[in-house]
């Protein structure tokens, strides 16, 4: 029966059956009582017997069953068990194969991947060697492969319309070149070459002439020069500095006094008056809309203007003097006068007004400023302005500045401000035709017109000064000539000293340019440029007046003789100006007369003739010959200048207007 059981069971159940029986092994841990019975005897034993014992242990293990409703379930199971036994070694042998394998698999997967991640750093780190040799390999290959263009390259390009990204790289390339030059430079070219060829392209490109962009390269090194040329297409910001001038809180209190001693009351009025801040007028803006900040800690009354959604120029604080619109630079020259209270100051070339309208701040509207402007038709804005920012020291003029010795007097002011007229290349942002126009004569003719002023400006200083003794000089070129030069020909002129400019910062001028050579003392003066400072290009000197006197040229002889300045209270009138010319007329005589007066001086008391001088009694002159003691002794007479001559005769007029004026007063006071 069993053996039926057993093979309804087989033609039963299908081959997956084995999946069952991993099931079932795999939720039961613990080994049964069947697969120790069925381990000890499979030894020993044949299939047919070890099928004999089975069955009979399970037909034990049914008898001993407690569940008797159950022994088909059993019985069924029992031989599946038996089957699975049969089939076991097999099974048991690809199990342990299989576990073998899966173990062996286990430990290689491990071993893959941390092969794999070596071989992936590995790849990693080659790229990147490969990346760093491909790019020192461009490096090498850019500079050996940059070469200057030929001349016939350079005439095909000048036919056809310039290509602005070719030029811009090849300035970039040239720029490279000349920073490294030794070891980038291409065989059989000088850096001449490469200086040469960086000009043409800098002036095609950017718009310069070959004069302004030959002395720049000449002024600066190639890296400095490309940040000014850039510098110089971006605009400056806007600055304003705060009038102190004007009172921006006005409020009154009224005090009642009550006398005892009369029993009368009184009230009185105080009122209070507060100047512009520049905090104040800062939040004034802000609520405008305007954004701004302080400019800098250089200056106490400058802001700077960010941006702005009114008009900077039309609120209603500018048209009332609050503030005033002035470049950054426009500050230097003021604040290296520094101006004292009840101080004359000269302004030699005031228009428009904010260097003017500055110094009038800082001197509190006391002393007396002298703003001159020669052309007339700047005389309007000037006038506006000082009206407008409450000056009311100011005198306005309308003179030359080289005569403004004549007119002023000389050695009559405290300080001066010479804010020289010049070519403008420190202002290219603000005026770009300077690019184009401007040409070696242009420089010469500023430069000679700028010596002339600041020689004017000296004479009119009084050295003597208690409080003073200053002359400020400043343009807004980056010429040499314009500046350095112009200082240097001051010292050689005059009696005069640079000191420092009392500003902090800003770059030292020239003491050499090129074949030139100044003066050492050129280290106190002061250059500003919008590369490195962020204002337009400035040139500052401060210089001191030691004494009245002025160096003349030298004469024929070498010597150099030096003349005493006259006030004009010791120049000699007309009548004793024209009895000197008589009297230079009669000593032109005609020869018979000057034979009779040698014949006359000649004798002596006693009615002898003199013998001549011996050796002894004459001097050698320095170019060997003899000549007479009385006549080396003898020095050439001064005349007055037609200027002392001028000035005396205003004095006298204005003598004569005294005079007439007295009578009139008497006669208005019977």
């Amino acid at each position: 029966m069993a053996a039926n059981k057993n093979k309804g069971a087989k033609s039963k159940n299908p081959p997956p059956k084995k999946k069952q029986r991993n099931h079932l092994f795999t939720e039961k841990k613990r080994p049964t009582k069947k697969d120790e019975v069925f381990d000890d005897v499979s030894d020993g034993q044949s299939e047919e017997e070890q099928l004999e014992e089975a069955e009979d242990l399970l037909d034990g293990d049914e008898q001993v069953s407690d569940f008797d409703d159950a022994s088909d379930i059993s019985d069924d199971d029992d031989a599946l068990l038996a089957d699975d036994f049969l089939q076991g070694s097999d099974d048991e042998d690809e199990d342990r194969g299989s576990g073998s394998t899966s173990g062996s698999g286990s430990d290689s997967d491990g071993t893959d991947i941390e092969e794999k991640s070596r071989a992936i750093d590995e790849q990693r780190e080659r790229e990147e060697e490969d990346a760093q040799a491909e790019m020192q390999l461009n490096i090498k290959e850019e500079s050996d492969e940059f070469r200057l263009p030929t001349k016939e390259e350079l005439e095909a390009e000048q036919q056809r319309p310039p290509d602005l990204a070719n030029l811009q790289m090849r300035i970039k390339d040239i720029v490279r070149v000349l920073s490294n030059f030794k070891e980038l430079r291409q065989e059989g070219n000088t850096r001449k070459d490469y200086v040469d060829q960086l000009k043409l392209d800098l002036g095609s490109y950017y718009g310069y002439n070959e004069f302004l962009i030959g002395v720049l390269v000449d002024m600066f090194p190639v890296v400095e020069l490309m940040e000014l040329i850039e510098a110089f297409e971006k605009p400056r910001p806007t600055c304003i500095r705060a009038n102190t001038l004007r009172v921006n809180i006005h409020f009154s209190v009224v005090v009642f006094i009550f006398d005892l001693c009369i029993f009368r009351s009184t009230i009185a009025i105080i009122s209070f008056k507060m100047q512009t801040r520049r905090r104040d007028l800062a939040d004034t803006l802000s609520k405008r809309g305007v954004e701004l900040d302080q400019l800098s800690k250089w200056s106490k009354v400058g802001l700077v203007v960010y941006n702005s959604h009114v008009p900077i120029g039309a609120t209603p604080e500018y048209l009332a003097g609050f503030y005033y619109i002035q470049g950054a630079s426009s500050f230097l020259p003021v604040m290296a006068l520094a101006p004292q209270e009840k101080e004359r100051v000269v302004d030699m070339a005031a228009a428009p007004g904010g260097k003017t309208t500055y110094v009038a701040a800082l001197m509190k509207n006391s002393g007396l400023i002298f703003a001159n402007e020669m052309k007339e038709t700047r005389l309007k804005s000037l006038t506006a302005n000082l009206h407008r920012m409450g000056v009311t020291n100011t005198i306005v003029c309308n003179y030359d500045g080289r005569e403004l010795p004549k007119v002023l007097g000389q050695n009559s002011v405290d300080r001066v401000l010479l804010d020289a007229p010049c070519s403008g290349t420190g202002v290219i942002t603000k005026d770009p035709s300077v690019k184009t126009s401007k040409s070696l004569d242009d420089i010469q003719k500023c430069a000679h017109l700028q010596k002339q002023l600041i020689l004017a400006a000296i004479d009119m200083v009084d050295a003597n000064s208690k409080t003073g003794g200053y002359i400020v000089y400043s343009t807004c070129s980056m010429m040499v000539p314009e500046n350095e030069a112009v200082i240097d020909y001051a010292l050689k002129k005059r009696d005069v000293k640079v000191v420092p400019c009392g500003l902090d910062f800003g770059c030292p001028g020239y003491i050499r340019f090129r074949e030139h050579r100044f003066h050492t003392s050129l280290e106190n003066t002061r250059r500003f440029y919008p590369h490195v400072h962020n204002m337009d290009g400035f040139f500052v000197a401060k210089l001191k007046k030691m004494s009245n006197t002025k160096k003349n040229l030298v004469s024929s002889d070498g010597s150099e003789t030096v003349e005493q300045t006259q006030r004009p209270e010791e120049i000699h009138s007309d009548e004793d100006n024209k009895k000197e010319l008589e009297q230079q007329k009669m000593k032109k005589q005609s020869p018979k007369g000057k034979k009779k007066s040698l014949k006359v001086k000649g004798l002596s008391g006693n009615g002898k003739v003199e013998s001549p001088p011996t050796l002894k009694n004459r001097d050698r002159s320095e170019n060997g010959k003899v000549e007479l003691a009385a006549t080396s002794k003898k020095r050439k007479r001064k005349f007055p200048s037609k200027e002392e001559i001028s000035k005396a005769r205003e004095e006298k007029r204005k003598a004569m207007r005294g005079k007439k004026k007295q009578p009139k007063e008497d006669k208005t006071g019977i």
